[in-house]
């Protein structure tokens, strides 16, 4: 589905029934709302599930030319107008790694609509994306040892329309000041992160300087984690709702 918002189409999908709680998924740098393909069948029996992608990601378009409009407050903005289309106030929020980042952004923006959120992977810090391929590559091979599935990829999970403001919108992270938005969290939330991922330090920092937040350390994970241990990172979703599967 489409939604024509300032300058800009969002593409956007919804599923299970509106009567359930809703749940926003925040899609991680590169990525378009494919990369939650694999943990959507498990979440809609409980939630109403949106997934969207970002100005300029996957098949949403952005038609303004100035940078200035790859920003988290433009994000936020753009969210927001999707969340007034489905008649949606609070919702729930899941997102991994560069998504935390906006996903953080826009929670200091409108605090007063979390219910909850789910953190994956999540790091304020600068990225390193060695360290990051590293660590999935020592999990990856820990995983196959103890033979551990290996989950397919989403099929268009990053592919993107217009690949070079699918760049661009990862610049938005450097302009926004994340360190306040962290210590503005007053909503329950888990940061999720695994014992591979070098994102796990700045995850601990994030948990430590909150009083509503938990870490879930995954054994055997690397980076990516929604991507690469869909039936893991769903499972302790579930256990810290205090939900079934």
């Amino acid at each position: 589905m489409e939604l024509e918002v300032d300058q800009a189409k969002l593409n956007f999908e919804t599923h299970g029934s509106p009567k359930n709680s809703p749940l926003v998924l925040w899609h991680g740098a590169g990525c378009t709302l494919r990369m939650w393909d694999n943990v959507i069948s498990g979440l809609v029996s409980k939630f109403y599930v949106v997934t969207f992608d970002i100005r300029g990601a996957g098949k949403s378009l952005n038609f303004d030319d100035s940078e200035d409009v790859f920003s988290f407050e433009k994000y936020s903005e753009d969210l927001n107008h999707l969340l007034t289309h489905l008649k949606i106030e609070k919702f729930n929020l899941w997102s991994m790694a560069w998504g935390t980042r906006a996903a953080l952004a826009y929670s200091s923006l409108n605090s007063d609509r979390i219910l909850s959120a789910v953190f994956s992977d999540a790091s304020i810090a600068s990225a390193d994306v060695e360290a990051q391929r590293k660590g999935l590559k020592i999990a990856m091979a820990r995983q196959e040892s103890m033979g551990i599935q290996k989950f397919e990829l989403p099929k268009g999970w990053n592919e993107h329309i217009n690949k070079k403001n699918a760049d661009l919108s990862l610049t938005a992270a450097a302009k926004f000041n994340l360190d306040k938005a962290v210590s503005s969290i007053s909503y329950p939330f888990l940061v999720m992160t695994g014992d591979h991922d070098p994102n796990l330090t700045s995850s601990k920092d994030i948990v430590s300087r909150s009083a509503s937040g938990n870490l879930k350390i995954l054994d055997d994970v690397g980076h990516g984690s929604v991507l690469q241990r869909p039936d893991l990172v769903l499972e302790n979703f579930f256990s810290w709702h205090n939900l079934q599967i």
